[in-house]
């Protein structure tokens, strides 16, 4: 055991709270809904960039590169000045939904370099410019084009030029559970000296102005000497700890209160508010700071004069331990001595220790680093998510009256809503909220690193405070009744499965919980999304954003309906997800058999509906195209097909399960019944599940797609001309380039092209595009898919891959080709080139920015560069288990070139 796994041994007895403190803090509070109290539900425009530094947050904090302690109460981060911007660097800035021509986006550089589970060593890096920071131009040029241009980066302004800008290393290293240890080192990458203004801050989130009975917390200064400085803070439920200051700053205090004044012309009701250490130091106003120096926000103040290639190194240490406990307290080196450094040494390697332990075959130091940073991106977007949908609604005491409109607005139904909790965010900037699919995804590669973690993420969707009392889980923050795909039992299934591989550890109790709670929503899903009762189903949204040709999410145009082929497959998958669970459980209490068969049954009529519910019925199966499509229902009812090959059309193959003859023989009731329904349904069964028919080690089948259909998807699935691209499969077929898709009701056209980059329709907000880019997780379950399939069907089932080749693969070996076609994305070419980058010529050229990776949204259909969200580890963090799944069944990945395409992939031993 790996000292990190020590930690999170004791982390989970409960012997020491090793994660009481971590990167908590969103990288944007505002603009979020939970700070919504607008009548319409502006959330952009009622809280915007302009007023996070003066105005008091309500719900949460952010920051940069910045930690808290579990319930948030006490916040650490970096506030930065260049001597040129008209404000303090105190949080990350970005276009609002409405600024950006795609949609929100976050318009700064930082990297996640490294964390571990415990967050017991953290690195961050931020790139931040000499010059002003041009706030107002990155918003008027996005402005000004529109969805068909690209957008407009930070980069493109030029403030970079000549590498005029501070590299900014944040790590932490603890030393306790409760000692933490700080270092600042700040690089000025430029030709000339120049002065960098560093603050980093301690602030409690504000809970005391909002007119309930809270004890108000407090800092002010412990000491100072000639090389040492201590604020001490106090909080009535967290305790007392004490930042120490290496050298002797300037220690500025202020309150975390909003600014009225500033923002809304009245007076304020203390003379000291948020933006008053902004105010001190870029106006010089020196009335803006308490010359008592207490208040709920200090900053130590450092004005670092860097020269050219330097770097500086400002350290820091918060703990529980008062100055007086420590021998030599006044001592600098008592602080900031040997043991300081010995405690970074030591959590660096144990880190290194802890990864090598997770994939500890021969990997090159690209892949590793590639690995490790998707890691490192999964652990700092855990977030601190405190949302009360009584208080919300109704408003607060203190606050002023609201709208009546809210009461019936934006999540009313949702009253029983109480979040107070660290999550897993897909992106903590653009998406700092809990999003329930994207969630699922991020279980995966978390439960190789911290199986606890991934199993409470699971626990608290299905919670009766998140979980909705009809069985619905809360989709996302802006809206929670938009329906996500049903992936949890998945999620459920695979945390449980890695666990026991990795750690050996079989907790068929969370298995069980979760599974409990699921049976609500799998009912839920029943009666509310089958509109006619007949196993085909309709979903709306499921996440795809603008997949379709009207929003699905939305009451149709016509007045019609659409019987959704995804819907439809995520809900057979979702039966043999369940399935799999019963009979998991069913080894220590046989009563799970009986729900084990009612799964069984409930899969065999969905995959039955998919193909044709009765003769005068329609199916979702196209034969003559071997695809599976929507079907449009019209109020006359009419209905046909829209051909649009997408995903959608691939959804079905997520599934597919496999049953052992061992599990048959062990679970007599289960085979039973299924046995019944070979023999008194053979309608259902036949070409849907081979389960008369043994594959491989006498297995039975359970797939909505035969091995006719599946052969026939594939065929088109692994055409370079369609869905098969270098990096991955597309969301939309690239057949569509030349043949878009164009359907007329009632005077009206709407079509799909083949966008293989940012989405050109506002469905959304514009931001996502599933008309053409590769998406890892719809990747990652295709993978799964094929090698279930494959388990079955063994190595005698071979495909053409890709089509039209001559070469001939197994379906293990086409899901090992996936894998390396997504892993490419991130790996360098030929040409010392990372695809992930496309044209960005500094990310590919310049020794500080080329071994930096960003896991974006979504990657381009054809180049691979990223797209949307630039740090949604969150599902493209999925990379990291590609990589340790191609080292675990082929030995040492290596590059080696492709001739044809002068592009290196990956080839296994």
């Amino acid at each position: 055991m790996t000292q990190e796994e020590a930690r999170l041994t004791a982390d989970r007895d409960r012997r020491a709270y090793w994660k009481r403190w971590g990167p908590y803090l969103s990288e944007r509070q505002w603009g979020t809904v939970r700070e919504d109290y607008s009548s319409d539900g502006t959330a952009w425009e009622y809280f915007p960039h302009d007023h996070a530094r003066s105005r008091a947050y309500r719900w949460g904090e952010d920051g940069i590169a910045g930690i808290s302690d579990t319930h948030q109460r006490l916040c650490f981060a970096i506030a930065l000045w260049n001597g040129e911007d008209p404000i303090l660097k105190e949080r990350m800035f970005g276009l609002t939904g409405n600024e950006g021509n795609h949609g929100e986006d976050v318009k700064e550089y930082f990297f996640y370099l490294d964390n571990t589970p415990t967050h017991s060593y953290m690195k961050y890096l931020y790139k931040y410019p000499h010059g002003a920071f041009p706030y107002n131009q990155l918003v008027e040029e996005n402005r000004r084009r529109d969805r068909h241009s690209s957008e407009f980066e930070l980069l493109d302004t030029g403030v970079f030029a000549e590498e005029r800008y501070f590299d900014v290393f944040v790590e932490y290293a603890k030393a306790s559970p409760e000692d933490i240890l700080i270092q600042i080192k700040a690089t000025n990458r430029g030709a000339e000296t120049k002065t960098l203004h560093l603050l980093p801050t301690l602030w409690f989130r504000n809970t005391w102005s909002w007119g309930y009975e809270q004890e108000k917390p407090w800092l002010h200064v412990n000491q100072t000497t000639s090389n040492l400085s201590v604020i001490e803070a106090f909080h009535p439920t967290l305790g007392t700890r004490w930042l120490y200051c290496d050298g002797v700053p300037n220690l500025l205090f202020t309150e975390n209160e909003t600014n009225n004044e500033r923002l809304f012309g009245v007076s304020n009701s203390s003379a000291y508010v948020k933006d008053g250490i902004n105010d001190y130091v870029v106006q010089g106003r020196k009335d803006a700071i308490n010359p008592h120096q207490t208040g709920t926000k200090s900053s130590a103040y450092y004005q670092l004069v860097i020269a050219a290639g330097e770097t500086q190194t400002v350290r820091l240490r918060l703990r529980e331990t008062a100055p007086s406990a420590l021998n030599n307290g006044n001592s600098r080196e008592a602080v900031f001595g040997q043991e300081f450094e010995t405690t970074f040494c030591d959590r660096q390697q144990e880190a290194d220790e802890f990864y090598h332990r997770i994939c500890p075959s021969e990997l090159s130091e690209e892949m590793r680093s590639i690995q490790r940073q998707a890691f490192a991106g999964l652990l700092w977007s855990k977030q601190f998510y405190h949302y009360v949908m009584h208080d919300w609604l109704n408003g607060d005491p203190a606050g002023p009256p609201l709208p009546s409109e809210r009461k019936h607005g934006r999540n009313h139904e949702w009253i029983h809503l109480f979040n107070e909790d660290i999550l897993s965010m897909p992106d903590k900037w653009e998406y700092p909220w809990f999003a329930a699919w994207d969630l699922a995804f991020h279980l995966i590669p978390l439960t190789l690193l911290d199986p606890d973690f991934a199993k409470r993420q699971l626990d608290l969707l299905t919670r009766e405070w998140y979980m909705h009392p009809n069985g619905q889980i809360p989709a996302y923050e802006w809206a929670f009744s938009d329906v996500n795909p049903p992936v949890h039992a998945w999620a459920a299934l695979r945390i449980y499965q890695i666990e026991q591989k990795i750690y050996g550890r079989s907790d068929r109790q969370f298995l069980e919980r979760v599974f409990q709670k699921l049976l609500l929503n799998f009912t839920w899903w029943v009666n509310r999304k089958d509109i006619e009762g007949k196993n085909v189903f309709q979903g709306g949204f499921l996440g795809l954003d603008n997949i379709g040709v009207f929003d699905r999410n939305t009451k149709l145009p016509n007045g019609g309906y659409i019987n959704q082929a995804d819907g439809t497959g995520w809900m057979a998958m979702y039966c043999l997800n369940m399935l799999e669970i019963a009979l998991e459980l069913a080894k220590d209490n046989s009563s799970y058999e009986d729900i084990a068969s009612k799964f069984f049954e409930h899969f065999l009529y969905i995959a039955d509906a998919i193909d044709g519910i009765g003769e005068a019925e329609l199916g979702l199966w196209d034969e003559t195209d071997g695809f599976y499509y929507d079907a449009l229902h019209l109020p006359d009812g009419h209905h046909f097909l829209m051909k649009v090959r997408s995903v959608v059309g691939l959804a079905p193959l997520f599934a597919t399960s496999t049953l052992d003859v061992e599990t048959l023989e062990r679970f007599p009731s289960f085979r039973k019944r299924t046995e019944w329904f070979i023999q008194n349904r053979p309608d259902l069964v036949q070409d849907i599940a081979c389960l008369e028919t043994a594959g491989v080690g006498a297995r039975r089948l359970l797939a909505i797609a035969g091995q006719d259909k599946l052969r026939r998807l594939l065929q088109r699935m692994l055409d370079e001309s369609e869905f098969l691209g270098f990096f991955g499969i597309r969301a939309l077929s690239k057949f569509h380039a030349e043949h878009p898709y164009v359907l007329q009701i009632h005077g009206n056209e709407y079509r799909i092209n083949y966008e293989p980059a940012e989405s050109t329709t506002n469905l959304f907000g514009g931001n996502s595009n599933w008309r053409g880019p590769v998406w890892f997780p719809i990747n990652y379950l295709i993978i799964e898919s094929l090698q279930k399939y494959h388990h079955y069907l063994g190595d005698d089932f071979k495909i053409e891959c890709p089509t039209g080749s001559g070469h001939m693969m197994t379906l293990l070996e086409v899901a090992t080709e996936l894998s390396q076609r997504l892993i490419r994305t991130f790996l360098k070419d030929a040409t010392e080139q990372r695809p992930v980058y496309g044209g960005i010529e500094i990310f590919q050229t310049n020794p500080h920015w080329r071994d930096l990776i960003l896991f974006h949204e979504y990657f381009h259909g054809d180049n691979g560069a990223g797209i949307g969200a630039s740090h949604q580890t969150g599902w493209t963090g999925l990379v990291a288990k590609l990589i340790q799944q191609c080292v675990e069944h082929g030995g040492s990945p290596e590059v080696s070139e492709q001739t044809e395409r002068q592009t290196p992939f990956l080839t296994l031993k």
